[in-house]
């Protein structure tokens, strides 16, 4: 076991992971959210109580929701690899793990904000109509207006479970907190520099906690 004093340990192995673990979570998080919105805008608009149900739609796009968030994201990642070679042109790196992080946590962003939107009710939905709004004004004028402190808080919960899928990737290649864990602690039998980077994640998903409840308390 390497004994690193606490200026290689916080300059050299923990800043630099996080670094790239928080640039994972940033560019993961805002392809989700934009994909998992738009997942749950069509399933809301498909669904049974939605503006154009569609059974057979709903259906399919129910399927492949549950699919994905069936896999494990480890067992993800690895049977996706060759997408991912294709797609960023290598398997090693925090830019090769954006794929699969965004395949997981999409279908996971979706089902939230597809509940958030069940949320309204349908009387506010039909006096709406009634007024002649279209679908997509219902959707921009009333769904997301009135579901907003909810989507913040299932976003926030989503922001949370990308950290933490970010430290499987890390161990995968991505690099980032979960690999500087496995490298430098785990298999160096390095008990200092684990725990503190176990601490360094739980003062990052407080702080996201934090922040999304002071976002969700403004707009409330």
């Amino acid at each position: 076991m390497t004994n690193y004093s606490w200026d290689v340990i916080i300059f050299q192995i923990i800043f630099p992971s996080m670094g790239v673990t928080l640039l994972m979570v940033l560019c993961a998080t805002v392809l989700a959210c934009l994909l998992g919105f738009c997942l749950a805008i069509a399933l809301f608009w498909v669904g049974k109580h939605g503006l154009s149900p569609n059974e057979k739609c709903y259906s399919m796009l129910n399927i492949v929701v549950s699919f994905i968030r069936s896999f494990p994201f480890i067992i993800l990642a690895i049977s996706i690899l060759p997408i991912t070679r294709f797609i960023t042109g290598s398997v090693i790196g925090w830019e090769s793990a954006l794929f699969p992080l965004t395949v997981a946590a999409t279908p996971f962003m979706g089902r939230i904000f597809e509940n958030c939107f069940k949320e309204v009710s349908l009387d506010l939905i039909d006096a709406a109509r009634s007024f002649g709004a279209t679908n997509l004004q219902i959707v921009f004028k009333i769904l997301i207006p009135a579901t907003l402190p909810s989507i913040v808080n299932g976003g926030v919960l989503s922001v949370i479970q990308i950290l933490s899928l970010t430290t499987i990737a890390g161990t995968l290649g991505a690099g980032g907190i979960g690999a500087s864990a496995l490298i430098y602690g785990y298999q160096s039998f390095n008990d200092k520099i684990m725990y503190t980077l176990v601490i360094v994640l739980f003062i990052l998903v407080l702080a996201i906690q934090l922040l999304g409840d002071y976002v969700y308390k403004r707009i409330k």
